[in-house]
């Protein structure tokens, strides 16, 4: 039986995450990373504060972000483009929502946290995604984002090497070009009333190679103070700053 051609998409196609849909919860599959990154990002996220607190996961995928935020006291809503995605996030405990992280299907102030992982570096018109992540985010709820820097460092490390390396996003996934100018999300966040605080994170080199081994079932993404690459933000809604 002759093997069909695999579909050759642009770059940030998102058709490519439907095509991949298979791979999201193998763990050495071609969303390995995002795993880690996603158990990284939960750690930005608080407890709830009040009955009924609602985090909004943004462009969500298979919901990899909830077994590390379900005990968390949260209800879990997550807000994807693609329908091969939701029904496994909703396998996993989120409740699946199909919208545009543009174009938010919510009223005002609706959530407690609001997450953006992964997905910034990935839209057309960065200004409306974080005004879309603001407004949806209540006074004192917390946003929380991690994305790819526009920077030579941010395009080496995830096109360059990462597409040619286990566990790194599988090729054409990133378009450069739409790579997060950091003073610029920093400034458009602030305009909502977030204030953002900025770290980097990287995978642990020793993590990693036990992971290639198969002595590891995943790898720890750790902070760095350098956020030229893979980086993450989070911050409070209208709250005072320190």
């Amino acid at each position: 039986m002759p093997t069909l051609p695999v579909r050759v998409l642009p770059r940030n196609d998102p058709r490519q995450y439907d095509d991949l849909a298979d791979q999201w919860w193998e763990p050495r599959g071609g969303f390995a990373m995002l795993h880690w990154i996603a158990a990284a990002r939960a750690r930005r996220v608080p407890e709830a504060t009040r009955p009924g607190s609602l985090l909004l996961d943004l462009a969500c995928g298979a919901g990899l972000l909830a077994p590390h935020v379900a005990g968390k006291g949260h209800r879990h809503v997550g807000v994807d483009l693609s329908r091969e995605a939701l029904p496994q996030a909703r396998a996993h405990g989120v409740v699946p929502v199909r919208g545009d992280v543009l174009r938010l299907p919510f009223a005002d102030e609706v959530a407690d946290v609001v997450v953006a992982g992964e997905v910034l570096e990935h839209v057309p018109d960065l200004a409306a995604a974080v005004a879309e992540a603001c407004r949806v985010l209540r006074p004192g709820g917390t946003l929380v984002v991690d994305t790819i820097a526009a920077t030579w460092f941010g395009r080496f490390t995830s096109i360059t090497v990462g597409e040619r390396v286990p566990a790194g996003p599988p090729k054409r996934l990133h378009d450069p070009a739409l790579y997060v100018d950091r003073a610029q999300l920093l400034a458009l966040a602030a305009s909502h009333g977030v204030l953002l605080t900025l770290a980097g994170l990287r995978p642990s080199a020793v993590d990693y190679l036990r992971w290639l081994a198969g002595r590891r079932a995943d790898v720890r993404m750790l902070t760095t103070r350098s956020t030229a690459g893979l980086f993450q933000g989070w911050g409070c809604k209208s709250c005072p700053a320190d």
